[in-house]
């Protein structure tokens, strides 16, 4: 199966809709197609109905058989675009690095890195107790190593 026309079918059928981007194309050996797509504000299932019919409709089954499905990405598997990260904003994220870890809420997020933020206790300056701080960190996205949304109920 040639990746790049089946790359070219889903460019193809997200340009009908900006809001929507490719986030992952895998053609497995036994030619099972996994495309999975995210949106700015999300992606109905009669989008990735339509995406998967407009690659479904433009192969050649009697050329070569493949299996087809059509996703979005998974709330447990981490962030893999840029464009993720400005939909998470305001969401609570764990972010690793290869020195530690931040969890905190997502404030910011442009091309070269993020913002968290989060509330933390910590010692007084004078006296005994703890007061609580906010906290803010930087992390450009070439220091990020995995984020993940966390789940709050």
């Amino acid at each position: 199966m040639d990746q790049n026309k089946v790359k070219d079918l889903i460019d193809e059928a997200l340009a009908l809709n900006e809001s929507l981007y490719l986030v992952d194309l895998d053609i497995s050996t036994n030619n099972k197609i996994q495309i999975t797509v995210d949106g700015d504000n999300g992606v109905p299932l009669s989008e990735c109905i339509r995406i998967s019919r407009n690659v479904e409709n433009s192969l050649d089954r009697e050329e070569e058989d493949f299996s087809l499905e059509v996703s979005t990405p998974d709330i447990s598997h981490p962030l893999k675009l840029k464009r993720q990260y400005i939909k998470n904003i305001n969401r609570i994220l764990k972010v690793k690095t290869a020195e530690q870890e931040f969890e905190g809420t997502l404030i910011a997020a442009n091309d070269v890195d993020i913002v968290l933020q989060w509330k933390a206790r910590e010692p007084k300056p004078i006296g005994k107790g703890k007061v609580t701080v906010e906290k803010t960190v930087t992390l450009n996205f070439k220091d990020i190593k995995e984020a993940k949304v966390k789940i709050v109920f």
